[in-house]
């Protein structure tokens, strides 16, 4: 069914994804041992209805589907092992050291992603150490 679908929608479905995944580590501080798949799905699901265009451009009997949902379940799948397995760019590690050394901490990224979210973390840290 998915692969059916224009490729402009499952690009679509996987940058859902995506954004949704990275918001929810966000909120969890990137705490793996705080994930749950079904606090992730909950903000994948409420991502999908408010931003995601494709969702709209999806009959109601492909959403209602059994094989709809097991495909989207693999592509979850697919694409957060994808986040994960995209190591941090030289670039973000440089920086991240940078950072960690300014502000005299230690944080553990495994991924291009978590580095990402860190870089952006320690920053505001910086900028409020600064501030006081």
């Amino acid at each position: 069914m998915l692969s059916n679908l224009p490729s402009g929608v499952k690009i679509s479905i996987s940058r859902s994804i995506k954004t949704a995944f990275e918001q929810y580590m966000a909120k969890i501080l990137w705490d793996e041992d705080a994930y749950r798949f079904e606090d992730f799905m909950k903000e994948w699901r409420e991502y999908i209805h408010n931003h995601a265009s494709w969702y709209d451009q999806i009959s109601d009997e492909m959403k209602a589907s059994d094989e709809f949902h097991q495909e989207l379940a693999d592509k979850i799948t697919e694409v957060i092992e994808k986040i994960f397995s995209e190591e941090p760019t030289s670039k973000q590690i440089e920086e991240l050291e940078s950072l960690q050394k300014e502000l005299n901490t230690s944080v553990d990224y495994s991924c291009k992603a978590e580095a990402k979210f860190y870089l952006s973390y320690l920053k505001e840290q910086l900028k409020k150490k600064k501030q006081s």
